[in-house]
């Protein structure tokens, strides 16, 4: 109770302050005078969607260009996630590196080769690739949750066999499609409370290895395990109408219409597998699929406990 009272008084000052509220003049509890009620009428807000989502599975996907080179941006995710869980909901954590695994491509002097957008993936690439995925940007998350208590536990789609991969096409080397998420281990894992974080590495039947894309990842398992809501962190702030206009930006929107706006091209570029895993996902029986920057401070939370929101949601 203690633990999950911390929390709570987190979403008192994080999502106050996110509203810009004042912090002028404290009580002898320590509490500002001028925005106590403010801050209690947030917890309010944010009252009936923690009990809607208590106990629902959150598959959240922490893409690469979220992660970016800022430890406060992964030590505001981790706090998310963290007070996620304190709140009764069951995250998991699945994560991309694609710009961690081209600048250690780049220290060891190997020059990237791209084929319709996807990296061509040889035999030395896929060792970099799982280096810097389960050895580092999976350590890096896992360590980050764990500041909050003992919570989260790093895993590969290798693990129990849990991303079974197929190859994609030849000439793209060891990158794979899924052929199945086993979700045993994750659900082992969930029943003992704790949060998976899944760096998107498959196998085959033979047991070669295969890089994942992890927005196809993330939605697959997603689906495997029936979630409530599968989150995207990018480093955009959503669906737009108008890939060109910022102000465009589409905060709610059914899978027809996200359909009819990738149809006519404007859903472009690395959000178009985040768009084809979010449509898949939704006609699977998952509830809500949400697109938000992860690059904005607590976006997580400022999305799922505020009737604003922060980026897109899509439903069914």
């Amino acid at each position: 109770m203690l633990y999950c009272y911390a929390y709570l008084c987190i979403v008192f000052g994080v999502l106050g302050e996110e509203q810009g509220l004042d912090e002028q003049g404290l009580d002898e509890q320590g509490m500002p005078l001028a925005d106590a009620g403010a801050k209690a009428a947030v917890l309010v807000e944010a009252l009936p969607y923690i009990r809607r989502f208590w106990g629902k599975v959150v598959v959240v996907k922490y893409g690469g260009s979220a992660i970016g080179h800022e430890s406060e941006a992964l030590a505001s995710f981790a706090q998310d996630v963290a007070l996620l869980r304190a709140l009764g909901m069951v995250p998991i954590v699945v994560h991309g590196g694609g710009p961690q695994i081209g600048a250690m491509m780049a220290r060891l002097g190997k020059v990237p080769e791209f084929k319709e957008g996807l990296r061509v993936t040889d035999a030395e690439t896929l060792d970099i690739a799982r280096m810097v995925l389960v050895g580092k940007v999976n350590r890096e998350i896992v360590t980050a949750i764990n500041v909050h208590g003992s919570l989260a536990v790093g895993v590969s789609g290798e693990d129990a066999g849990m991303i079974q991969a197929i190859p994609r096409d030849p000439a793209l080397g060891f990158v794979g499609d899924i052929a199945r998420v086993g979700p045993e281990l994750l659900s082992r894992l969930l029943a003992q409370d704790l949060v998976p974080v899944v760096a998107t590495i498959g196998v085959d039947e033979a047991g070669q290895a295969y890089n994942i894309n992890a927005d196809i990842a993330a939605g697959a398992i997603a689906k495997a395990l029936s979630a409530e809501k599968l989150v995207f962190l990018t480093d955009v702030e959503g669906v737009r109408a108008d890939p060109a206009d910022p102000e465009s930006l589409v905060s709610s929107l059914t899978a027809a219409d996200l359909d009819y706006l990738l149809g006519r091209g404007s859903i472009t570029g690395g959000m178009v597998p985040k768009v084809a895993s979010a449509l898949d996902a939704v006609a699977s029986g998952v509830a809500q699929v949400h697109i938000l920057d992860g690059r904005v401070p607590h976006a997580l939370l400022l999305e799922f406990f505020t009737r604003s929101g922060v980026g897109t949601m899509v439903v069914a």
